[in-house]
């Protein structure tokens, strides 16, 4: 810990930033914004165009580990960074300078280093929150702390609204709604960011091992479909017609299988007008991955393998420490239950394939499963039911699979199994992470699949799938037999840390203030 921490006040000389429990005192942004004008009267910049940067605050620090306390050297450097802590005394003033990535270096200004104008603009100008720049020789000080020395300053980009408390924390709303302050306050939220990224790269490079290529596909569609989901609308002036935001890119990635592009993967952003909640956005990140000659198990495979190295990736291990201390194992095979074997195990009740909705009906309000705004169809009671039965139970990993065949439009029926298909979900931690199919390729069934789902849309079914006669018409010139995954990149964070989707995320969609 710097040293100028020690029996030190955390604001400038004078009191200009002394912090009230909001951090919004408008006598702050008033005091801010004088200090601001009266740099740029006296003719210097509050926010130039670049300054001498020559190391980052983690280059210093790992370049001259090795200074023993009092140890000098002459070596000049140019640093730059936040003013997170500041000390100023008669003839020497201290800073804490904070990088990006969090990496904190002192900094020492003293009269016979800088001399008397230049220390007394800085405890006149700087406050916490602010950018600077040092320039100087790099030391260790009488305690050990690595500093810079400076010789002089420079105002890097002067902050007119003052920073929360650094020892306070943002609730989690405030967390979300200012995410750059989070960032700036709490390490956890700078890992949170850099473990996405990892996780992102380690899934690139395992669909590249694996011979895959990456493909972009339209979010702006005339047809949502893909997906059993609500779409967000829009509208196009220059055609003057409604599209809609895609809520999955699944017909897409498909059509480049049908032009022989075997195996494809896209990572992209999905759109679904829908309940917000603890493991559901209305924006969130999705990826899709589509292999020729694959099938719904080869799939699951690939799943796992992707999933499992995204652990090792980005936390060292498939065993990870998820943010209350806990660990979970996402190591080794993975289970299979059936959906039909497992609904009528937990429920007591005879329920398969057969069962018809009326019955379903019946032992829904048998158990008190509230199935109020459900379609009221064989396919959507019986997941609702086994959503009911399962819910919070599933710890996992373990694949589901066994679904009814009218709730899976886009899937191929099992050849064994009459009346479901051969689709799996993965739950993780109790909540679905990952859904895999053995792809429908046959265009007749697709097209009478469609049929089906208009239909229980003029029922009143919003959720279902409309006819796409472009995808059918691809579909025509054959596609190969194929499987296909869908996995929730923000819940895979989840999965992967114990934290909620909203942190995650960097800037999650929140409801504004005033709504």
């Amino acid at each position: 810990m710097p040293e100028n921490l020690d029996n030190a006040a955390t604001v400038p000389a004078g009191g200009a930033d002394a912090e009230t429990p909001e951090h919004l005192d408008p006598e702050q942004l008033r005091i801010r914004k004088e200090k601001r004008a009266r740099l740029l009267e006296e003719g210097r910049e509050a926010y130039p165009v670049r300054v001498g940067v020559t190391h980052s605050l983690g280059e210093i620090r790992d370049k001259y580990a090795h200074l023993e306390a009092g140890e000098e050297t002459e070596d000049v450097v140019g640093v730059a960074g936040r003013v997170v802590f500041q000390r100023n005394t008669g003839k020497l003033c201290f800073v804490t300078l904070m990088a990006g990535d969090g990496t904190q270096l002192q900094g020492m200004l003293s009269l016979k280093e800088v001399g008397e104008e230049a220390l007394s603009q800085w405890k006149a100008d700087v406050d916490l929150g602010d950018h600077v720049f040092l320039h100087g020789r790099v030391i260790s000080s009488r305690r050990g702390e690595l500093s810079v020395m400076a010789d002089s300053w420079q105002m890097a980009s002067k902050a007119v609204r003052p920073l929360p408390p650094m020892h306070t924390q943002l609730d989690e709303e405030g967390r979300v709604r200012q995410r750059y302050l989070d960032l700036i306050m709490r390490p956890a939220a700078r890992d949170m960011v850099r473990t996405r990224s990892k996780v992102m790269s380690s899934l690139r490079h395992t669909f590249e091992d694996e011979g895959f290529i990456e493909v972009e596909t339209p979010m702006l569609q005339v047809i949502p479909s893909g997906a059993a989901a609500r779409p967000f609308k829009t509208h196009i002036n220059a055609y003057d017609m409604e599209l809609f935001l895609r809520i999955a890119p699944e017909l897409f990635l498909k059509k480049a299988v049908v032009g022989g592009l075997d195996k494809v993967f896209e990572i992209n952003r999905n759109f679904r007008n829908e309940g917000v909640d603890a493991t559901h956005s209305p924006e969130f990140a999705m990826l899709e991955f589509y292999e020729a000659y694959g099938d719904f198990k080869s799939a699951a495979a690939l799943t796992k393998k992707l999933i499992q190295n995204a652990a090792i990736d980005a936390t060292g291990s498939t065993t990870v420490t998820l943010y209350d201390g806990t660990e979970y194992d996402l190591g080794g095979e993975w289970p299979w239950i059936s959906m039909y074997e497992s609904l009528a195990a937990e429920s007591g009740e005879d329920i398969t394939p057969e069962t018809p909705i009326e019955e379903l009906v019946r032992i829904a309000d048998k158990h008190n499963v509230d199935m109020e705004g459900v379609f009221k169809s064989h396919g959507k009671y019986v997941e609702e039911l086994w959503e009911h039965f399962h819910e919070g139970k599933l710890d996992g990993p373990i694949f589901v699979t066994d679904f009814p065949v009218d709730t899976s439009p886009l899937v191929r029926e099992h050849p064994e199994k009459k009346g479901v298909v051969e689709k799996w979900d993965l739950y993780v931690r109790g909540f679905e992470l990952a859904t895999g199919y053995s792809e429908l390729v046959d265009p007749v069934i697709q097209r009478e699949r469609f049929e089906a789902q208009a239909k229980d849309a003029a029922k009143g079914d919003d959720e279902a799938m409309p006819l796409d006669e472009e995808f059918l018409r691809a579909m025509e010139h054959g596609m190969p037999p194929t499987g296909g995954v869908g996995i929730g990149i923000d819940r895979l964070l989840m999965a992967l840390t114990g934290l909620g989707i909203r942190e995650t995320v960097l800037f999650p969609f929140v409801k504004p203030l005033d709504y």
